[in-house]
């Protein structure tokens, strides 16, 4: 066997293995041994039958098999001879494979690249503080409040705070919006809806909750609103100015519920003193949560800009892909017609490539760390996995736990990510902390 070593680029291999005569039917001999075992040829027992009878016979079965043997054992052997470390198999072009010739078979390989770690002790990392404030406190307590809130009819013009029933039409330089995008009437022409007078969760016309304090109950008004430049959901609106003809129907004042026995029972609580304590656990729990999410970007962006190396093609190209189904899928959901993606195209790609080169980047540092300190997975990470994802899909541990047992890369992709994680954790473990005032 000859295996010749050819360098595309810094990450890229070609090996080119040649196999002789005989090696080539020798693979051939075994395959069609392998076979007779269990052929069935009249007028001879399993396993009798001649060779050659069997090669016959089972030709189209023996010359699939072969040919898989004879590009296994070039892969097999051109590895061991030259010990790379592949990642990927981009290509493999087997020519032509037959008995009694020699066989040339081309595999191209993606392989890891070659870089020194930086230092990833002592990464500088900022959290803030976690204690609650008493205006963060109340700020809780008020949202409690506000989810059981009445909402009585007012005889008066709409306050902040207050929900008016209204009807409204719009136009765009005198053209009725529910002709420029007939497929959203939504945005064009509604006889009734709720806004939130000056609230913080808007309706689906941008800034026209902000327009109907002073408004009461028979109440007309034109009012203007100017849609953002990069309106995704109606793409025809983008951008442009649209007067909104607005009735007002009814105005109704929000009441919220008393702070009493009552209300505490509803949160499980005795007392004021006891949903104040509730709140700031919870509130400590959560700002716990998000300074370690925080020193985890920050180490990992940290390490990301200390060591420079190239970064295998088939790699980010595969990543790409999936940076760009998860974008697509989640603004999907979010009402982003197809239409918009085709637009957006180049962009889209470009920033998904680029996300894309960062994170499998990141993920050959850490892949390189976790090597260096011995971090492994073991059996209750992969059981914790397991129960998480049993929970969130609302699937059985048990029958989840035979599906990935039985699916080998779908499992070698879970034992990545969770060293991944693992080491993105050593890494905090190992950061200088400073705590720091959020700004205001």
């Amino acid at each position: 066997m000859n295996v010749q070593l050819n360098s595309v680029s810094a990450t890229r291999k070609n090996l080119v293995v040649t196999l002789d005569p005989t090696e080539v039917d020798a693979e051939h001999k075994a395959v069609v041994a392998e076979i007779a075992k269990f052929a069935r040829i009249p007028g001879f027992r399993p396993g009798k039958a001649p060779a050659a009878m069997v090669a016959k016979r089972f030709n189209k079965e023996i010359v699939d098999d072969f040919k898989q043997k004879v590009v296994a054992k070039a892969y097999r052997s051109a590895l061991e001879q030259e010990k790379l470390d592949v990642l990927n198999v981009v290509n493999v072009e087997d020519g032509t494979i037959a008995t009694g010739t020699s066989a040339t078979i081309t595999i191209t390989l993606d392989v890891r690249p070659e870089f020194e770690l930086p230092d990833y002790n002592d990464l500088p990392t900022e959290i803030a503080p976690t204690e609650a404030t008493d205006a963060e406190i109340d700020n809780v307590i008020q949202g409690l409040r506000s989810e059981r809130a009445d909402f009585k009819p007012a005889e008066r013009a709409a306050q902040k705070g207050d929900y008016a029933k209204l009807s409204y039409e719009g136009k765009i330089d005198g053209q009725a919006i529910t002709d420029l995008a007939p497929d959203k009437q939504l945005y064009g022409k509604v006889p009734q809806t709720w806004e939130e007078v000056e609230g913080a969760n808007e309706g689906v016309i941008p800034g026209l909750g902000k327009q109907l304090a002073g408004l009461k109950a028979g109440d007309k008004k034109d009012v203007t609103v100017t849609f953002p430049a990069e309106f995704a959901a109606v793409p025809a609106l983008a951008g442009k100015n649209a007067v909104y003809s607005v009735e007002i129907q009814e105005i109704r004042e929000r009441v919220l519920p008393e702070l009493n026995a009552e209300f505490f029972k509803a949160q499980q609580v005795d007392d004021l003193a006891g949903l104040q304590s509730q709140v700031r656990t919870n509130l400590k729990m959560q700002k716990e949560y998000q300074n370690r999410t925080a020193q985890r970007r920050q180490v990992t962006e940290l390490l990301g800009a200390k060591v420079d190396f190239p970064v295998p093609d088939s790699l980010v190209e595969a990543e790409t892909q999936s940076v760009l189904r998860q974008f697509i899928e989640e603004n999907m959901r979010r009402g982003v017609p197809q239409e918009q993606f085709e637009k957006d195209k180049k962009e889209l790609f470009e920033g998904a490539r680029k996300a894309a080169f960062n994170r499998v980047k990141l993920q050959l540092i850490l892949a390189k760390i976790a090597e260096k300190e011995k971090i492994e997975v073991t059996n209750d990470d992969l059981n914790n996995f397991i129960y998480r994802e049993a929970s969130r899909s609302n699937q059985n541990p048990d029958k989840l736990a035979k599906t990935l047992a039985g699916d080998r890369e779908q499992l070698r992709s879970i034992q990545q990510s969770i060293i991944f994680d693992k080491a993105v954790d050593f890494l905090v473990s190992k950061a200088k902390v400073s705590t720091v005032e959020p700004k205001a």
